[in-house]
């Protein structure tokens, strides 16, 4: 009770007199969770100076334990029935906010127990250790996590978080990012917004900057070097940014131009015309993960794979077309392991010769797709990912279920995958490909 009279007159007092009284009805028995919190002066032990410890007592279906607060106080300046400081105690302010702070700590550790349904003991709580945050700077956090990502294959991440870094590092002139990540607060985000903005970067940039150093410091977090309370996203909010983009698809017409345009047959506008057609004709099947297919992702006239980026099952029936794009490049197969001439399975073996690979083909394909383009006179920005918008809006204007898109785009996660998966079968997703040309 010594707690309560102590703070009964602050906004805290009430609040844990509240929590700790007033929400318990009245009519019910206190539960094996309830536990006493107190602090006593220990008179059976005095030290050299003559004062006695100040102990934390916590006490718990009969049992109880005991913990030393680290200060002492002379009997004569401490009152004993309330269990709190006497008026005429020297440093009384000091030692009232030590109690409140151990106090108020302890009633939380029991709440959230409570709410928690976790079983504890009056010596396991006073046990339980808080992890130690370690003292990391955001250079160094940086650093370890990229040399991981690496480690781990996850490339695509890896060179995510190392823009990040390189713009943090801009920001700081240059400089090595030698803080700590308690330096990363409301007001540092802030500051790196403004100088964002007066680099005149988008707000889908702007996003993308936040979000990912976002994502570090809830590593970091994590890993114990920053502590949750200091989270400065926890006030600072990332959906604020307009993130919406212009609308990339082309319309069935245009689509329609780029297949049928003339090529050489070997040259690279002939490869980027087929990549572009497959990726059209096979549910928006991204650059990636054309990439990768093999002999392997072929079953029974099906495309049968996983997405790189979500690891999404996709499960599509290959149109004629496709499938006489798959054998146009049958030679290629047999030369490389893949099914189309893009990663060679003795050369790039490792992800960031994978990656690297990707990267320059892609740009190379792109690259002819905007001058088929404009040939064409279509105004588009062309490049393989628009054959994804185009594949998808296409079907929405043929009337396709907007549910029956989206589990061909395989945008969901494997939960939300399940779901789809289980309201269209596969003849579903046949049929509405039908609709392609």
């Amino acid at each position: 009770m010594g707690f309560f009279l102590l703070v009964a007159n602050s906004e805290f007092g009430r609040l844990m007199y509240w929590l700790t009284f007033k929400s318990q009805p009245r009519s019910q028995p206190k539960t094996k969770m309830n536990a006493t919190i107190s602090i006593i002066c220990y008179k059976y032990k005095t030290l050299a100076n003559g004062e006695h410890p100040l102990m934390l007592r916590i006490s718990k279906d009969g049992k109880r334990t005991m913990k030393s607060l680290g200060i002492s106080i002379r009997a004569k300046d401490w009152d004993f029935k309330k269990n709190q400081p006497k008026t005429t105690c020297p440093n009384k302010e000091i030692i009232q906010q030590i109690i409140l702070n151990v106090q108020s700590e302890y009633h939380r550790k029991v709440l959230k127990k409570s709410l928690d349904k976790e079983e504890f003991t009056a010596v396991s709580l006073v046990n339980e250790q808080a992890p130690q945050i370690k003292a990391q700077t955001v250079e160094e956090f940086y650093k370890n996590l990229i040399a991981d990502l690496k480690a781990k294959g996850k490339i695509g991440n890896s060179y995510a978080y190392l823009n990040s870094y390189n713009n943090l590092k801009r920001f700081n002139q240059g400089k090595k990012l030698t803080y700590t990540f308690s330096h990363i607060d409301l007001k540092f985000l802030r500051a790196f917004e403004e100088w964002m903005q007066k680099k005149r970067n988008k707000e889908t940039t702007m996003s993308f900057q936040f979000r990912t150093l976002r994502a570090v410091i809830k590593r970091a977090i994590e890993s114990n070097v920053v502590d949750p309370d200091k989270n400065p996203f926890q006030t600072f909010k990332v959906n604020k940014f307009n993130t919406k983009t212009p609308k990339r698809a082309l319309s069935k017409d245009d689509v329609m131009k780029i297949i049928n345009s003339d090529s050489k047959t070997g040259s690279r506008r002939d490869f980027a015309k087929d990549i572009f057609t497959f990726s059209y004709l096979c549910g928006g099947i991204s650059f990636v993960d054309i990439a990768n297919l093999t002999l392997e992702n072929i079953q029974e006239d099906r495309l049968i794979y996983h997405r790189q980026k979500t690891k999404g099952a996709i499960n599509l029936k290959l149109s004629q077309q496709a499938i006489l794009l798959i054998a146009k490049y049958e030679s290629n197969r047999f030369y490389s392991g893949y099914l189309f001439p893009i990663l060679h399975n003795k050369r790039h073996i490792t992800p960031i010769q994978k990656n690297n690979r990707i990267h320059k083909i892609c740009a190379q394909v792109n690259g002819e797709l905007k001058l088929i383009a404009r040939e064409l006179e279509i105004t588009t920005d062309v490049t393989t990912y628009v054959a994804r918008h185009s594949f998808a809006t296409v079907l929405k204007k043929s009337g396709v279920n907007i549910g029956i898109i989206s589990e061909a785009l395989g945008h969901q996660n494997i939960k939300t995958t399940a779901i789809y998966l289980n309201k269209f079968d596969n003849e579903q997703i046949d049929e509405a490909m039908s609709n392609l040309l």
